[in-house]
């Protein structure tokens, strides 16, 4: 028999999106708006190609609800889905775990929802499919759950339904952890998997997918989002195609200004890598990070005129796209190597060797450290992050260019 499914996971619903919500609230807005339009589109392209049945690897929601809206909206859209008579098959993940999203919004007719005491098979007669599945009962599940599933049903396409973090995803939770050969040695023609973020094929033979998450959330989630149509053909997977329901993007690149003597040089450096990431997203919303590296006489300017720059880098940005939006300036450009020829007057390169002693000094690390720590204690949960993960060098070596700029007119 022939067909094909549509296999989605971490739609993630009602994400808070706490980070950008600090920094441009309609921004967030937007992001949050797009995570319900990516499923929404999805909804729609699965009714369009007619699809056999829907599998949903886990966390459709973010977490715990703060009204019913979010439970409402997911009910809605997936009864699109039953009025097209097309069945969803659905596991709980870390993020809507039972013990986490206690929400009494109940499924609509045509959602199978996975036990989370064990897992179960569901059979569906129309296609010969059987779908084995199990959902978390808690945020957290350290248990080998792919060697427990039930044993494949002889003569049937079969396939596992897991939220998992199969060998050890970089950057995800160990949850529910397994191998490859742990899912292989099943038997099933066909694992979808949920979790981890990225798109991803971990085997052929058997297939091993996780189809990435539908929108991304973060700069840590960049480029084109969505899902997976799988064909299968005569009992067999015959392909795998990812199908791109984004509707906002986030970008994260690194622009050399190594060459850039003047300041139009670094926009024009950054529009220039900018340039391919705006077009492949066409009309959608661009969150970019950019960070400006290399060897620049320019260095010490852009540290001591940040802001300047950053007001600047967004207008560039905004004769690239019509809608793209600078998320942040990182600086990670250095001041270029200077020779000082034997005998030559050092009294210009006193300030400079003193400042240079105080990047290595403790006791002002340790103060810079100390005021850290303070503002962290008063900061929103956003911001707090974002000083988390500083460096203290970095702080050091700003300030130290910043008084260097001041002192000598902006270059080394």
């Amino acid at each position: 028999m022939n067909f094909n499914f549509l296999h989605c996971a971490d739609l993630h619903l009602g994400s808070p999106l706490l980070g950008l919500s600090e920094k441009d609230a309609d921004v967030a807005a937007r992001f949050a708006a797009a995570s319900r339009d990516a499923f929404s589109a999805l909804v729609s392209e699965a009714v369009e190609a007619k699809v056999a049945f829907v599998l949903i690897a886990g966390d459709v929601y973010d977490g715990e609800w703060r009204d019913n809206s979010i439970g409402l909206f997911f009910n809605r859209e997936i009864s699109r889905l039953a009025r097209a008579a097309i069945p969803v098959f659905l596991v709980k993940g870390n993020h809507d775990a039972a013990s986490v999203v206690t929400g009494a919004v109940a499924l609509p007719d045509g959602v199978t929802l996975f036990s989370s005491r064990k897992a179960e098979t569901r059979l569906l007669e129309t296609s010969r499919v059987a779908i084995h599945g199990r959902s978390f009962p808690d945020r957290a599940v350290d248990e080998n759950w792919a060697v427990e599933y039930p044993a494949p049903k002889d003569g049937w396409f079969n396939i596992g339904l897991l939220h998992t973090s199969c060998d050890g995803r970089p950057g995800h939770a160990s949850y529910a952890p397994c191998t490859v050969s742990d899912l292989a040695a099943r038997g099933y023609d066909y694992w979808a998997l949920g979790h981890v973020h990225e798109h991803e094929i971990l085997s052929r033979d058997p297939w091993i997918v996780y189809p990435g998450n539908l929108q991304g959330r973060s700069v840590r989630e960049c480029g084109p989002k969505g899902a997976v149509l799988v064909d299968v053909e005569d009992g067999r997977v015959a392909g795998v195609r990812r199908l791109i329901v984004d509707r906002a993007r986030f970008a994260d690149v690194s622009v050399d200004v190594s060459a850039a003597e003047r300041e139009d040089a670094v926009w024009r450096a950054i529009r220039d890598e900018l340039a391919p990431v705006a077009g492949a997203a066409g009309n959608r919303l661009i969150a970019a990070r950019v960070r400006l590296s290399g060897e620049t006489i320019l260095h010490r300017d852009i540290l001591a005129r940040r802001a300047q720059y950053v007001t600047d880098a967004r207008g560039s940005l905004q004769h690239l796209h019509p809608d793209l939006w600078l998320e942040k300036l990182v600086i990670e450009t250095r001041e270029p190597r200077v020779s000082v020829a034997p005998g030559a007057g050092l009294a210009s390169l006193d300030l400079a060797a003193m400042l240079g002693a105080c990047e290595a000094d403790d006791d002002i690390r340790a103060g810079v450290e100390e005021i850290l720590a303070t503002l962290r204690a008063k900061l929103p949960d956003a911001a707090r992050e974002e000083l988390l993960t500083a460096n203290i060098g970095d702080f050091v070596a700003e300030a130290r260019a910043l008084v260097l700029s001041r002192a000598g007119g902006g270059r080394a």
